[in-house]
Order: structure tokens, then sequence, then C-alpha cells
């Protein structure tokens, strides 16, 4: 029994805004900016793409994972807050390792990862998850490690962001963005999420000089 309240447990951990992936092979490129103030970042829900622009120039084009049933925020924001080990206390583990849902009311000693966050809305923002093919979140924006990590490059503070149905690069960059699926994909260990390690950045720099 207790087995199966934890896989199931782990089942609704993977739909959850908080949902991590295990690194996988995935390459994204992304170019370091000229001047990291002209930086600013479009987002369409319609595509799920996220593009990172430094005036015309593209810098990083990925998929990402959008809120489902519209929840997740649109218009112009800005960047308000960087933290690369932020960890999401709604999912947490107890001192023990075990998911403080299933843990009746024990300490929770530590959050679920959502690594590289950069938040653009009180309790919204860009982070390592799954990437769906379709909206999933509960209204942050979700990205692939290799991506989250480059994104958290990319910005700071201030930086302008603006998420909308549609955006002009899908008609342009969007049409080389590589698909992504990740449903199917294994919760990661638990061991390995309340590891300080998860938060590790991926072998090699991660913006090119261009």
């Amino acid at each position: 029994m207790k087995r199966f309240l934890l896989l199931a447990l782990g089942a609704a951990l993977l739909s959850s805004c908080a949902s991590t992936p295990i690194s996988r092979p995935y390459s994204v490129t992304a170019y370091k900016p000229h001047n990291p103030n002209n930086v600013r970042v479009k987002v369409s829900t319609s595509t799920q793409n996220v593009y990172v622009l430094e005036g015309d120039r593209l810098l990083m084009a990925v998929q990402s994972c959008v809120g489902a049933h519209g929840t997740t925020p649109m218009g112009t924001f800005r960047i308000n807050t960087k933290i690369k080990d932020k960890r999401s206390y709604s999912y947490g583990f107890t001192s023990n390792g075990q998911p403080a849902e299933a843990a009746k009311g024990q300490n929770v000693a530590k959050g679920y990862p959502m690594a590289y966050w950069c938040e653009f809305k009180p309790a919204y923002g860009f982070h390592e998850g799954f990437v769906w093919s379709e909206p999933r979140t509960h209204g942050c924006i979700r990205m692939h490690k290799q991506a989250a990590s480059r994104f958290f490059a990319l910005v700071h503070e201030g930086t302008p962001v603006n998420i909308a149905t549609t955006q002009p690069e899908d008609a342009t960059f969007g049409r080389s963005v590589r698909r992504l699926d990740q449903r199917n994909d294994p919760n990661p260990p638990t061991p390995l999420l309340m590891s300080q390690n998860w938060f590790q950045d991926p072998a090699g720099p991660l913006l090119i000089e261009q």
C-alpha cells in the first residue's frame, strides 16, 4: 500500500508546476549578448516557444511548457528575482527523504527543486521542468535543463518579458525550434532531488561568443 501511494504521488508531481526532468541528451545553443541591458524575452503561448533576443538578434529559441487553461499571465513584465537553487515547499520532502504529502504532518526538510528560477510576477516564473507538447503547468513556464540554465545566464533582474498568444518570431525563428514531449520521462529518485548536486550547471560553456 505504501509503495502504491508513493507511485501515485510521483505521478501527481509529474503533472505539477514543480515537476522536474532527469537530464537527457538534448542540445541548446545560446549566444552571449553584446549588451545584457538590451536583452528581452518573448513567449508565445500558442507555440509554447520562448525567444530571447538582443534587438533583432536571436540569442536563444526553445520550446517551453506553459500554463494549462490559460493560467500563464499575459502581458508585459520584468524579471524581478533570480534564484538558481529555488525549491518549492508545496512539494517537499521530510528529513528521511519521504515525500511530504505522504508524511502525515512531519516537518518538511527539503522542497521540490525548481532550478534556475526567474520570477516575472509574484509566484510565476521560468524554471527547469518537464516540457510537454501541450500546456500543462499551473502557470509557470518550464524549460528543459539545457535551456533553463542558459536562460538564467542570459537574463538579469529588470529584463523585459512579453507573453502573448502569438509572437512575430513564431513565423521566422519558431520554425527551427526543436519540439519536445517529456510526458513519459520518469520522475528522478528522491535522493537526487534532495541533493544540492541537482543544481549543478550542465557541462561546457552556457553561452557562446559570436
